[in-house]
């Protein structure tokens, strides 16, 4: 590890502990205007864990004490009751579609988050995947704690244990066979991230309206790397949340998302183009192996600020 990233993790790594509600709270009533928090929840399909998430959220950080301003679930086609669960504990709910119509929406997470931009006004917006289980506000309090408190930090992400099943530490497959060989071998400076991966982080507008945002999968190793580049080391930070407990992906599915994760790196590396965008995969027929050719994940969104309709929704 570089000696610059040691001297990193010792002045950018924090607990959620660091940092109680009320310092968090006298941070926010020093300064409102540049420290109004948003939380997103890009959902699909999680009726089973959106509305504990989102209540626990209003109920921890909206009414018992007032961090968060204002609190959206993106949902972006759910074929479930998502809309419904999430509106009734208490969340905005936009629909991706309804976003910038006049750009068709693609399919994939990166479109969701940045089309949310779009539908937030807070300084500071607070990413959180919507399939936790057991959610503590900690992971909105302990990222976005940082932010409130220290004018030099512009991005934090959450680390956590990742447990798979019964099994410790055992989660975060993509990340420890793709993304953490990525990093050490070409952003060297990125590998003190625990969880570069992770759903959870917390960002200054300013920042997010600057980077491009990957459609799919690559979309948070895109930004992380990014955001490197843009502002530096020393802007970015962890907090340890704890334990993170969420719905896991079969094999397949991660194999679709560590392609993607490797597309967004190769792009990065060389803005050249794949030969073939695509992951083949097989699966066992009635007679033999079936091939399933899937397609990668390659477009990227412009910086928000380059879009029209950003730029006037913030003039005005």
């Amino acid at each position: 590890m570089l000696e610059e990233v040691e001297r990193w993790l010792t002045r950018r790594s924090w607990s959620s502990a660091d940092r109680p509600l009320n310092r968090l709270t006298d941070a926010r009533a020093a300064d409102p205007h540049r420290t109004s928090v948003s939380v997103v929840l890009p959902a699909l399909n999680e009726e089973a864990t959106v509305g504990a998430i989102v209540a626990t959220i209003r109920r921890e950080l909206m009414e018992k004490v007032r961090l968060v301003d204002e609190l959206v679930v993106i949902d972006s086609g759910s074929t479930d009751a998502t809309a419904a669960v999430a509106r009734a504990a208490g969340a905005r709910v936009v629909h991706r579609d309804a976003i910038l119509p006049r750009i068709p929406a693609l399919p994939g997470k990166g479109e969701v988050l940045w089309r949310s931009l779009l539908v937030t006004s807070g300084e500071i917006v607070c990413f959180v995947d919507a399939d936790l289980k057991d959610f503590s506000a900690d992971f909105v309090s302990g990222t976005v704690g940082p932010l409130l408190t220290d004018p030099a930090v512009q991005f934090v992400k959450a680390m956590y244990d990742r447990p798979l099943g019964d099994s410790a530490g055992q989660g975060g497959r993509v990340t420890e066979l793709v993304a953490r060989p990525l990093l050490n071998l070409h952003w060297p400076q990125l590998a003190g991230f625990v969880q570069p991966l992770g759903g959870e982080y917390a960002v200054r507008r300013s920042l997010l309206e600057r980077l491009p945002f990957p459609v799919g999968y690559g979309v948070e190793l895109g930004l992380l790397v990014d955001a490197l580049h843009t502002v530096g080391l020393d802007a970015l930070g962890q907090v340890d949340v704890g334990v993170r407990r969420h719905r896991h992906q079969d094999g397949q599915a991660l194999g679709r998302m560590a392609a993607a994760i490797y597309r967004t790196a190769q792009l990065r590396l060389s803005r050249g183009h794949l030969v073939r965008p695509a992951l083949t995969q097989f699966e066992r027929g009635e007679e033999g192996f079936v091939p399933r050719t899937h397609v990668v994940d390659t477009e990227e969104r412009p910086p928000m600020r380059e879009i029209e309709e950003y730029v006037e929704r913030w003039a005005a």
